[in-house]
């Protein structure tokens, strides 16, 4: 599958100058939720997640997803895997599991995101789900932003990658965007305004 032609044909794939949640600029940027809001690219998508995991021998027994970019990524790849999901999402700065999700002792999970970047979030969420007594055999994402290594990759793992070494990542394909400080921003110098990601109708 040619994931970036995917993105670009949902006009997922931006062009712009935007400013990300750790503080540092870019010029492009992925919105998985224009690839996701059609179902049945969303289920191709999963399915061919699904197909690596599968292949490399990986069972689960549930995915778990960061709230609220994950969910629909985490879902779909858990109905790829005939498998339960659940997910966990922020109250009050905080990473927690809610809504009656229950999480058995040795059970084996999936921590999967629309789109992993450093990791954090997904780190977060497995440190919850061990914390209850789960096993977190794996991390999953349609989309590796190239700092993480993931399985079938050639790239190694940048010093900002939080995922661990002994649990193996999957991804679909690598989008190692260059990122700026605010300071050496080559289109702040030229005076251009970055902008957050899902606003201004990006």
């Amino acid at each position: 599958m040619d994931i970036e032609l995917i993105y670009k044909n949902a006009g997922a794939y931006l062009d712009g100058h935007f400013l990300l949640s750790s503080g540092n600029h870019s010029r492009y940027y992925l919105q998985s939720a224009k690839v996701l809001e059609n179902p049945r690219m969303a289920g191709e998508l999963a399915a061919e997640l699904a197909r690596q995991i599968r292949y490399s021998g990986i069972k689960a027994d549930c995915v778990c997803a960061p709230a609220l970019g994950g969910i629909l990524a985490g879902y779909e790849l858990a109905r790829a895997l005939n498998i339960r999901s659940i997910f966990t999402e922020r109250a009050d700065g905080k990473m927690t599991l809610r809504r009656g999700f229950e999480v058995k002792k040795g059970e084996k999970f999936i921590i999967c995101e629309d789109i992993i970047t450093t990791g954090g979030s997904a780190l977060e969420s497995a440190k919850i789900i061990s914390e209850m007594g789960g096993q977190i055999v794996a991390f999953a994402a349609l989309a590796n932003r190239g700092f993480c290594a993931r399985v079938g990759s050639a790239n190694t793992p940048k010093p900002t990658c939080k995922l661990p070494n002994d649990v193996p990542f999957f991804a679909l394909a690598d989008f190692d965007f260059e990122i700026f400080s605010p300071d050496e921003c080559p289109m702040c110098k030229m005076g251009s305004v970055a902008v957050k990601p899902g606003s201004r109708n990006s």
